[in-house]
């Protein structure tokens, strides 16, 4: 080391543009540049995790940094400025170049078509087709803020976790056994805990039920080794990047397949519009994030069970430039003509298994009202159009809350549904901890025709009483009265509130019935004799709408 430092000192003292340095002089104004240069990428790459592709603006300029330092060097070491350092700083500019012609050749004004098909949606697809008659079964209720409330809620009863972990507040939506579910890992609390406890590694993530607001550590037989908290090796990012240095990844997904295996979905994306517009997904690694085990699938081979593939930022983008430039860039800032613009939020809906990224699309002139609905899958960004106009989402948010005005109740940003033939949203009413109170079905054809009740089929039997008083009685749900002796019949506990699971003699189904239908409920024992009322559904489980013991 004193060595180095005596020679750098010798090479300034001695800087001069007309050298008479030995050769020996020479080779080391190539290898200590070199040796430098080597060093700091190394300590870049390990540090930054830059993806090594010249469709990576960073990466990039830190080659440019790289090899104006190498030239600076070799210049000041030998005593003037020869080829190799013109031809350095030669490559340099020509670099910072090609990523101002590039950036602005890549720009929409020169490919506004382009960017406009990135994405497709499908005009003719058909809504009551695509979505049946709800099952209660398949209605998330819980939105992020108040899964984050439920995870803390439970996290907080574990303490042998609470003092080590914290949960990441991600809480990705997925659709797991045909139930959407919103799954997080747990995390290391400091740098001296992930000491303590990176040996075992993670122990456990958590699974919030979207539908009955079930909350649960899952603990794992085998930690988690490889997540966002890790450090060195093991931390996700720089596992990825070890693994394919040349890959941009974009957010990262933390999902779980249909045997409850973690992962790790890893978007890779390059730029399909030029050097560095019209950004798009092209495939996924899955790293598995207890053995850290991982494969690349093109975007055509990813397994059918990953539900998160195209980021929710990246699928409305491509949405904003499919309604933006219908007609062309100069249409989109003057005239205007046929332009659309997706509306100021989003949420998931669940389709065959897979799920959509749920939108409105409105006008730009911003008049409170959609001209229709968009649902992109988020694997295979195959896109939905619905050409059904009417009240934009915060127009039935505001008559939801309306409803319940003297609660202070909050509305969830509303989801899609077919209720009962008719296009309605459906929203949750959250109190100010972010717990869901109640729920509410709005019309999205007239947002003043809205229903609210403490129980999704409480609210949807009182949407369809006034869709009738409103002239709607074609789309009146089918109404069933049973009548029927208990053969199996058990309760539990959902965030404080008592619900029923029963049987009846002879009967398949599974009836679901909330404690605030009837006082009797607890006194109901195998052999007696029931009358249920519900809304008649093709599904195994049935919610009951009223309850009586005979």
């Amino acid at each position: 080391m004193d060595n180095f430092i005596q020679i750098i000192k010798e090479k300034m003292n001695h800087f001069s543009f007309h050298s008479n340095y030995t050769p020996s002089s020479k080779k080391w104004s190539y290898i200590i540049p070199l040796l430098v240069v080597l060093i700091l990428s190394i300590v870049g790459e390990y540090v930054l995790l830059l993806p090594i592709h010249f469709q990576s603006q960073t990466f990039i300029f830190h080659l440019i940094f790289l090899l104006v330092l190498f030239a600076m060097l070799h210049a000041i070491l030998l005593g003037t400025i020869d080829q190799v350092s013109k031809v350095f700083v030669a490559i340099s500019l020509g670099l910072l170049i090609y990523v101002g012609i590039g950036s602005v050749y890549s720009a929409p004004i020169f490919h506004a078509k382009n960017y406009q098909k990135q994405l497709l949606l499908d005009k003719k697809a058909d809504f009551y087709k695509d979505n049946e008659t709800i099952s209660y079964q398949s209605i998330p209720v819980v939105d992020r803020e108040s899964a984050i409330k439920l995870g803390d809620r439970k996290m907080g009863q574990m303490i042998d976790y609470v003092s080590q972990f914290e949960v990441d507040e991600s809480y990705e939506q997925i659709n797991y056994q045909e139930t959407p579910y919103r799954v997080t890992p747990l995390e290391y609390s400091d740098l001296i805990k992930w000491v303590t406890n990176r040996k075992e590694g993670l122990p456990a993530y958590i699974k919030v039920n979207m539908v009955t607001q079930e909350s649960e550590v899952v603990e794992l037989k085998e930690g988690m080794k490889y997540s966002k908290s890790e450090h060195f090796g093991r931390n996700i990012y720089r596992h990825l990047r070890m693994n394919y240095p040349t890959k941009m990844f974009e957010e990262l997904a933390f999902e779980i397949d249909e045997k409850g295996t973690l992962y790790w979905i890893a978007p890779v994306f390059e730029y399909q519009i030029g050097p560095f517009g019209g950004k798009d997904i092209v495939g996924a690694v899955l790293v598995d994030a207890v053995t850290g085990k991982h494969k690349y699938y093109d975007i055509n081979d990813i397994p059918s069970w990953v539900d998160r593939v195209y980021p929710a930022n990246l699928v409305i983008s491509q949405l904003e430039n499919y309604g933006k430039y219908t007609n062309g860039y100069i249409n989109s800032i003057f005239s205007q003509k046929g332009v659309l613009q997706p509306t100021d939020g989003y949420n998931y809906i669940v389709i065959k298994d897979d799920v959509y990224l749920y939108t409105g699309l409105t006008s730009v002139s911003k008049d409170a009202s959609n001209v229709g609905f968009a649902l992109i899958n988020l694997r295979t960004k195959e896109g939905k159009y619905y050409h059904i106009s009417g009240a934009e989402e915060y127009s039935a948010m505001s008559s939801a809350e309306g409803k319940v005005q003297n609660l202070k109740y909050k509305a969830t940003f509303p989801i899609l549904i077919n209720a009962g033939g008719e296009p309605t949203y459906f929203l949750s009413l959250k109190d100010s901890s972010n717990l869901v109170k109640m729920y509410a079905f709005v019309s999205v054809k007239n947002y003043q025709i809205v229903a609210t009740g403490s129980s999704v089929s409480e609210a949807e039997k009182a949407y369809y009483e006034v869709l009738s008083q409103n002239g709607k009685s074609h789309v009146e749900a089918e109404e069933n009265t049973l009548t029927g002796k208990i053969a199996l019949i058990n309760s539990a506990v959902k965030e404080g509130n008592s619900v029923y699971y029963f049987k009846l003699e002879g009967d398949d189904h599974i009836y679901i019935a909330d404690l605030s239908l009837s006082n009797s409920l607890p006194l109901v024992d195998v052999g007696d004799e029931v009358e249920i009322q519900f809304i008649s559904n093709e599904h195994q489980s049935v919610v009951v709408s009223q309850f009586k013991a005979k």
